[in-house]
């Protein structure tokens, strides 16, 4: 069996999201109907200085179970000097994100430097995420991540938030 590998050092400023998270959120935008989700996010590492992340949702029925599958992104998060960030995302709709951004506080604040898209995919042309811990309740902390997204000739706004409990 695998020893956990040590935590390089300069993933220290992301260590606050190491762990499997889950929980629930919304989505909405003017191209499709609001939704509920439900999704599980995982950032985990290598000893390597980046964290490997990957998400997963699904529709919340309005019963209340979880239905189909809706998205799911995988990629890499590679911290930089002076508190900034860089990650990777793609999505198996045919989309690649770059995104750069900032890290203080427990909290992430990024923004797309590049879009790429495959022929087929919807057209994105930009991204804005925030994730960070919220105020601490019951002694843990959640995490909360709000994605606004430019799309199918929309401007940036809203489209997609969650609130999740880590788990495990």
């Amino acid at each position: 069996m695998a020893m956990e590998p040590e935590l390089h050092p300069d993933l220290k400023p992301l260590e606050f999201l190491l762990g499997t998270w889950e929980g629930a959120g919304v989505g909405d935008y003017p191209t499709i109907e609001a939704f509920n989700f439900g999704q599980e996010v995982s950032f985990t590492h290598n000893g390597k200085p980046f964290l490997i992340y990957t998400s997963r949702s699904w529709l919340i029925e309005e019963d209340g179970s979880l239905g189909r599958p809706l998205g799911t992104e995988t990629g890499y998060w590679r911290p930089q000097p002076d508190n900034q960030v860089e990650v990777t995302l793609a999505h198996p709709t045919g989309i690649v994100e770059i995104y750069v951004g900032t890290v203080a506080f427990n909290r992430v604040e990024m923004q797309t430097d590049v879009v790429a898209r495959t022929r087929s995919a919807k057209e994105v042309t930009a991204g804005r995420r925030l994730y960070g811990l919220m105020p601490e309740k019951d002694g843990k902390r959640d995490l909360g991540w709000v994605y606004e997204m430019a799309a199918m000739g929309q401007p940036l706004q809203a489209h997609l938030s969650a609130q999740l409990k880590k788990v495990g």
